[in-house]
């Protein structure tokens, strides 16, 4: 009961501000703010989103209440109700989950102090230029008394977090490369070395933050109107802007009509849900009649992973500069390489030898109680959820679609499942969402809303969010497969 009144204190806050203020537009008040000489930020954006239309999102006091519940516990452990959230809450269930393990993450008990998750975050956060969620962890990280020394830098932090670099380096761009090797070198640094289970939480720490900030890119989302980047001080261009729709957050005087299909007709996106649907029934009816040899899906798989080293995208002048984090990290020009490209091999992942349900659960688990259930049922969530419906089109099976996104982002990273035929992923993803896909999960600072608005045109926007669910869990999955391999061949 008590959260429930705390988020509602949230919620009401913008009309007790207006009330304070008064507004000339609607009489409410008079001229207080100009006698108290108080200087009203104006949000930048258009919701918190830039990709998708404020009106689309849910907007806050219009919720049901089981999402009303949901805010109100990210309000109480997060102190505020962000724009993550608030995109992420197109997908109850999941975002349920998502809050329950980010919380266990940064404010429960385990291995790692709290002043060091919230740096690690940064620290992950950083090597993809999130400036969004590097500014939320560093007043995190003030908030449960970290040093303010060490914002200045990466090199004014304790040894063992700038140890942790190389680690969070290569796991961000080329997880691929890492060995036990890595592993021995953070056990086994005298004074500053890290014990196992402070490292896995380390490790889930940077892998979580990676794939969120793929999902923050990939979603467009806007800074809140109280950070860095989500105000101006500017009067409006507006003259018959209103100051509570500033206080509000309804401002949607200032937004543009988009063409979301960049001038395709209604026709041709039309066509291109009715082809996908069509290439799915065939193929169902490919499986049913006939099922390929080990050595065909094992060439096709190759292929796969051969072909999605050309798949990348052009600079466009679209993307959004980013404030500079680069402090927070070493070696500024480490970023993604596909891992075969320069005449370098790396030996293919198999699932069957090394998988998630069978050996990194448990080492998780073990090492860092409870983190292995929640990270696990986060991960069943994101690839089993579905409403049944495409686009327009309702009581759908969208298995087959789902498995496609979630094989070909481990392929990607080189990771291979025996029982999958990898020839279905040149049916069913187009090239420009596989465009999308490349970009969010690999270099997600260069994610435009060209490229969102360029794939499945006729689907909804929560349908694209889900998307970027299917896309950060598989990439946190992938991350983690070769972080605790590593971890598992030290041991043994």
């Amino acid at each position: 009961m008590r959260l429930a009144t705390a988020a509602n204190e949230a919620y009401t806050a913008p009309l007790a501000v207006s009330e304070l203020l008064g507004c000339k537009q609607c009489g409410g008040g008079g001229d207080h703010d100009e006698e108290l000489g108080i200087r009203i930020p104006r949000p930048l954006g258009q919701g918190p989103s830039r990709f998708i239309p404020e009106k689309e999102i849910l907007q806050v006091g219009s919720e049901d209440a089981q999402m009303h519940a949901l805010f109100a516990d990210s309000f109480a452990a997060l102190g505020r109700l962000d724009n993550i959230t608030l995109v992420m809450v197109f997908h109850p269930q999941y975002l349920e989950s998502f809050l329950k393990t980010q919380h266990y993450l940064l404010q429960m008990d385990g291995p790692l102090p709290l002043h060091y998750r919230h740096y690690i975050g940064i620290m992950a956060a950083a090597r993809h230029q999130c400036s969004y969620l590097v500014n939320l962890h560093v007043n995190d990280f003030l908030h449960v008394g970290g040093d303010p020394k060490w914002l200045n830098g990466l090199e004014n932090a304790p040894q063992k977090l700038q140890n942790l670099g190389e680690l969070n380096k290569v796991l961000a761009h080329r997880p691929w490369l890492i060995t036990k090797e890595h592993i021995e070198g953070l056990l086994k640094a005298e004074e500053h070395s890290w014990s196992l289970a402070e490292l896995v939480h380390a490790v889930v720490l940077l892998t979580h933050y990676h794939s969120l900030a793929s999902f923050t890119f990939g979603c467009g989302i806007s800074p809140e109107i109280h950070c860095d980047g989500g105000h101006t001080f500017r009067p409006p261009s507006v003259s018959n802007y209103c100051i509570c729709d500033i206080t509000n957050g309804n401002h949607s005087v200032d937004e543009m009509p988009v063409n979301s299909a960049e001038n395709v007709s209604v026709s041709d996106s039309f066509f291109e849900v009715e082809a996908l649907m069509e290439k799915m029934r065939q193929l169902q009816e490919c499986r049913d009649e006939e099922e390929a040899s080990q050595e065909e899906m094992a060439s096709r798989f190759e292929i796969e992973k051969r072909e999605s080293m050309f798949v990348f995208s052009s600079d466009d002048d679209e993307v959004t500069p980013a404030r500079d984090v680069s402090r927070h990290f070493e070696d500024t020009s480490y970023g993604y390489k596909d891992f075969s490209r320069h005449g370098m091999h790396v030996p293919t992942f198999r699932v069957q030898d090394y998988c998630w349900e069978d050996h990194g659960y448990s080492l998780v688990n073990r090492l860092y109680p409870d983190v292995g259930q929640l990270i696990d049922e986060k991960f069943h969530i994101a690839y089993n959820l579905t409403y049944n419906t495409m686009a327009m089109h309702k009581d759908v099976d969208t298995s087959m679609l789902r498995r496609a996104i979630w094989n070909y982002i481990h392929c990607m990273f080189g990771i291979r499942y025996d029982d999958y035929d990898y020839g279905e992923i040149n049916q069913l993803l187009d090239r420009s969402f596989k465009v999308y896909i490349k970009t969010v999960v690999c270099t997600p600072e260069k994610v435009t809303k060209r490229m969102y608005e360029s794939f499945w045109r006729q689907f909804k926007h929560s349908e694209k969010v889900h998307v970027n669910l299917l896309l950060i869990e598989a990439r946190m999955q992938a991350e983690l497969l070769y972080a605790l391999r590593a971890i598992t061949r030290y041991m043994t």
